[in-house]
């Protein structure tokens, strides 16, 4: 029996009581992946991504982890319901246009002192200070380093659109434009590589271009480190009291671990491992996230249907978006039809022994946003279930 095969036989036993579909976490696995991230690390802490987790129980297991310290949420509101849950370390990864939340930040001292909001911009500080509504706490406030790789003087460009502050002179500006502004406290500096952290550098059956990633990342390590460097100079000379530098995400954690002015480490994908991250030369996991889907007919020889199963990633649209099917090994999907909204038809000979109203498991493309699609996860231990707790969207919390 594979090692594949022996996970689906716990699985379907876990779960023999339970109808499809459903979500499952397997805690080994989890726990691993955890582990894995923390050793890369290096000694620095990781900061989880809670985008990539939407499961408060979990985020409260891995936090209490060895290496693990903080949260980087996704939004304002997030951040809030989080602190007020009693997380008290909440970085927003992205600046927010959250009226509401603004004023309710400014009006709470203890939520002030946890939520670090992520600028880049001094038209963010007026929005900011317009929503106060007669709050006075001081916010705490990120600047982002933009980290693409620009080539050939720009005109080619590798990386995604995010911060315009690219240069440590810019980032110079800004951290002064917080510094004189009353009511804000520059706190830290987050550059985030998703060209390298996001980006699988083995694809399967393509070893040139597999070849072509691994230059441009190693170009773009080394252009980073030293940008990243001066960057963080440049900050400190404005605010000599700068409490962290956050960087990286889960493909490059110990690239970036290596940096000496990067203080931790982001990460999140790495604890479920889904399919966008198998194709790394810089480490491997194991799949921690699945969720199954009920065969529900039978259409002919070397064909089965299962409901639903329609999940696609966020991000460019193609294939890899996609949850691919994943136990019983040797399944696949109709490319007349790929995964539908309502049924999804599966081929290839590991139909034939499946019978209604058995599960197929599958794994989605990105890690959190799994967690959309259900309101629940079961959590396995071995053999059996031995938890289910609530997703953010089983606590009716759907922040994007």
């Amino acid at each position: 029996m594979t090692p594949r095969a022996a996970d689906r036989t716990r699985y379907d036993r876990a779960t023999a009581h339970l109808d499809a579909p459903l979500a499952v976490v397997d805690l080994d696995a989890f726990d691993a992946n955890a582990a894995d991230l923390v050793r890369r690390a290096g000694g620095k802490p990781v900061r989880v991504a809670s985008k990539s987790v939407r499961c408060r129980a979990l985020l409260e297991r891995v936090l209490a982890m060895d290496g693990f310290q903080g949260i980087m949420s996704f939004t304002l509101e997030e951040s809030v319901w989080l602190t007020r849950a009693g997380f008290d370390d909440v970085l927003l990864a992205y600046p927010s246009a959250d009226r509401a939340g603004f004023a309710e930040l400014a009006g709470d001292a203890k939520l002030a002192a946890a939520v670090t909001v992520m600028i880049d911009d001094p038209a963010q500080l007026e929005l900011i200070d317009r929503a106060r509504s007669g709050g006075t706490e001081e916010i705490r406030v990120c600047l982002e380093l933009d980290t693409a790789l620009h080539l050939l003087g720009g005109r080619i460009r590798v990386g995604a659109r995010r911060s315009p502050l690219r240069d440590p002179g810019r980032l110079a500006e800004m951290a002064r434009s917080v510094a004189r502004r009353p009511g804000f406290r520059l706190v830290g500096l987050m550059a985030y590589e998703g060209h390298v952290a996001g980006v699988g550098d083995a694809v399967a059956g393509s070893p040139l271009r597999s070849r072509m990633i691994r230059l441009m990342q190693s170009a773009a390590r080394r252009e980073l480190a030293a940008r990243r460097a001066a960057a963080v100079r440049a900050v400190r000379a404005v605010v000599p009291d700068l409490e962290f530098v956050n960087g990286g995400g889960t493909g490059s954690v110990q690239h970036t671990a290596a940096e000496d002015v990067v203080t931790e480490i982001a990460a999140g994908s790495g604890l479920y491992l889904p399919r966008l991250f198998d194709n790394y030369t810089s480490f491997s996991g194991r799949p921690a996230a699945l969720f199954a889907q009920p065969v529900v007919r039978r259409p002919g020889v070397g064909v089965v249907t299962v409901l639903g199963g329609g999940y696609p990633a966020s991000g460019a649209a193609g294939r890899d978006r996609l949850p691919v099917p994943y136990l019983p090994e040797g399944l696949r999907y109709d490319p007349q039809e790929g995964p539908g909204e309502v049924q999804t038809p599966l081929l290839g000979t590991p139909a034939d022994d499946l019978l209604i109203g058995d599960k197929v498991w599958f794994r989605h493309a990105k890690a959190g946003e799994m967690c959309e699609r259900f309101d629940e996860l079961r959590l396995i231990e071995g053999d059996r279930v031995v938890a289910t707790v609530p997703t953010y969207r089983g606590e009716g919390r759907t922040f994007l």
